[in-house]
């Protein structure tokens, strides 16, 4: 099971994205917030910035939309060439059809869930989906702290996914340092947006270096958190 660390551009320089780029081209991809001000209380970027960033950033783009109405803006963001785009179930009543429709444009389909989002609905849906995303803090803010209540449900997932073989990536977003990334790794995450923690350090490199490293050790005994 790989190991794949997504930096989080809230918490770059917004003002030298370019330069704030180069310093993780040792990450996996890069993890951009999309945030509406209307399905959480924050307004960040939109396409017109998806399509610069596609065009400067030297790693694949992993869009993560905070937003109302995916329906009808998830797509955009797979025309524009994001490897993966991401909503969250608590906007949508399709959540099948638009990860098919996703797929079909060329990206990867991930669903988002809340940290008080209940995820047995979703385990029969999994092989319509590329990654499941579980929410470790309440979206909508940077620099929160991480809830480790929501390591049962991501161990659900993982034992989920062990079952069925699906090549499902099991992604956490929220409060995630060199001691989190180990709680969630154990529980079964493989994939971990950071953003604080990596842009915050003086070597981001050194620091996606000592997450990976940190994760891979603790990988993964989902069976000893499941409730």
């Amino acid at each position: 099971m790989a190991t794949r660390i997504n930096p989080s551009i809230l918490a770059a320089d917004f003002a030298n994205f370019e330069s704030e780029l180069s310093r993780i081209r040792s990450a996996d991809l890069v993890h951009v917030d999309i945030m509406d001000n209307h399905f959480v209380p924050n307004l960040t970027f939109g396409l017109g910035m998806v399509e610069r960033l596609q065009q400067i950033s030297p790693l694949p783009l992993d869009i993560h939309l905070m937003i109302d109405d995916p329906e009808r803006w998830a797509p955009g963001y797979a025309e524009a060439g994001a490897y993966s785009v991401t909503f969250h179930a608590e906007a949508t009543t399709e959540p099948v059809a638009l990860a098919r429709r996703l797929r079909q444009i060329g990206a990867r389909a991930g669903i988002a869930l809340k940290p008080g989002t209940d995820v047995a609905p979703y385990l029969e849906l999994l092989p319509e989906f590329d990654q499941v995303l579980v929410m470790t803090v309440e979206p909508g803010f940077g620099g929160q702290s991480f809830m480790e209540s929501t390591m049962p449900k991501l161990a659900q997932l993982r034992s989920e996914v062990q079952k069925t073989g699906l090549d499902v990536w099991l992604q956490v977003d929220g409060g995630i340092t060199e001691q989190t990334i180990e709680i969630a790794a154990l529980a079964g995450a493989d994939t971990f947006v950071a953003g604080s923690s990596v842009f915050g350090a003086e070597n981001p490199a050194a620091q996606i270096s000592l997450l990976r490293e940190r994760a891979a050790s603790h990988r993964h005994g989902a069976g000893n958190l499941e409730s």
